[in-house]
């Protein structure tokens, strides 16, 4: 692997910063420490910076010589709510919130490489170093498309990059096409007629109708959805009835749930199907559904084009450790809504071992700061081979 000198010499620092983000998490919209922090580095690197994009989001502009060609790169800032449980010297200081998904590893690669770039300026063209608030299901790069990201700040591309626990820190995977499902959640309300839970017959129980749909819920993607297309459907929460009243038969229930999808056709179909399981059930039950579906996060499909470029930056670093084929995930990601906008790459950076069997959002997570040396390459190739100087 290949990591230039500059780089190597400014880990020390980077680690002690991914350390201290570490320690003090914010929530989506809520990273204004974190913000604060990037905005500064960037300043004193000597990139243009604008604040407030999405709320808390920072762009750092650096130009260099009179190449036209304009790339955004972009990390995402936000923790999770969840309590850490492992103990490490830098745990997080702020109860119930913590950084489970390493994204205090991917702000503090990119702000390396916008230092390391602003140092050695071997490319011509524009980049846009993107930090982007609320990934995790608060919307935060729809706010920042919304604020006018791509209008300020026009790109001709734009990319992603996130740490995947199992591969190895020397290795990374770019893969044309799909990489992450759409992530979009449902809620139902069956509305019966409550009554003793002794005389069932003298009203119309939601919670045999609610029983009737978990179970014939799966029969979408098994029997209704194209079998070589992939889809999950889940209910994640059921709520009915009072557990210190065990003889009433509630008058409603309410079960919520996600779906997820690679293609728009997929997740058309997901929406129709559930609801039209939701109403098939109450019509047979006698009773009402009230059924909505939020569209939240589109898929993220990695374009031909980019991921070309993306892989040549891979292969420059990473060699023949440079993966390009590397299984999609269920999760979601709203970088979506940046490749929805412009050509768009999200990348896999190795991330090593799940330690203790540790993934993502998992409460001993960590991100592995021998990632950083090879994520900060990569995002400084990926510029200096697309921006290429013609010096």
């Amino acid at each position: 692997m290949r990591i230039p000198a500059g780089i190597e010499i400014d880990l020390p620092f980077l680690t002690s910063l991914r350390r201290d983000l570490h320690a003090h998490p914010e929530l989506g919209f809520e990273e204004e420490r974190t913000s604060g922090i990037v905005a500064r580095l960037l300043e004193d690197a000597g990139l243009k910076v604008h604040r407030g994009l999405g709320g808390t989001g920072v762009v750092g502009t650096l130009q260099v010589g009179n190449g036209t060609r304009t790339i955004g790169l972009r990390a995402d800032m936000d923790a999770l709510a969840m309590p850490e449980m492992a103990d490490r010297p830098y745990k997080s200081k702020v109860a119930g919130k913590m950084h489970a998904c390493g994204h205090d590893g991917h702000t503090a690669m990119l702000l390396g490489a916008a230092r390391h770039l602003a140092a050695t300026r071997g490319f011509s063209g524009t980049v846009h170093f993107i930090f982007q608030p609320a990934e995790e299901g608060r919307g935060g790069a729809k706010r920042m498309v919304e604020d006018g990201l791509f209008r300020l700040f026009p790109c001709d591309a734009v990319y992603g990059l996130h740490n995947m626990p199992g591969l190895a820190v020397d290795e990374i995977a770019v893969v044309e096409g799909p990489q992450l499902a759409s992530s979009d959640s449902w809620r139902l309300t069956f509305r019966g007629t409550g009554t003793h839970g002794a005389k069932p017959h003298l009203g119309r129980d939601p919670i045999t109708a609610a029983g009737t749909f978990l179970s014939s819920l799966q029969t979408i993607v098994g029997r209704v959805v194209d079998p070589l297309q992939p889809a999950v459907v889940s209910a994640c929460s059921v709520q009915a009835g009072d557990p210190k009243a065990l003889n009433v038969i509630p008058d409603t229930v309410e079960i919520g749930g996600t779906a997820r999808a690679y293609s728009p056709e997929v997740r058309d179909q997901l929406e129709e199907e559930i609801g039209r399981l939701a109403h098939g059930t109450a019509a047979m039950f006698g009773i009402a559904a009230d059924y909505r579906f939020e569209r939240r996060i589109p898929p993220v499909v990695n374009d031909r084009d980019a991921t070309e470029r993306a892989l040549r930056a891979a292969v420059g670093v990473f060699g023949e450790r440079a993966r390009t084929s590397f299984p999609p995930s269920t999760a979601g990601d709203d970088f979506a809504y940046f490749g929805q906008n412009i050509p768009g790459c999200y990348v896999w950076l190795g991330n090593g071992p799940a330690v203790d069997g540790a993934l993502h959002h998992n409460t001993a997570y960590d991100f592995n700061d021998e990632a950083i040396g090879p994520g900060v390459a990569f995002w400084t190739s990926l510029v200096e081979r697309e921006l290429r100087s013609e010096d």
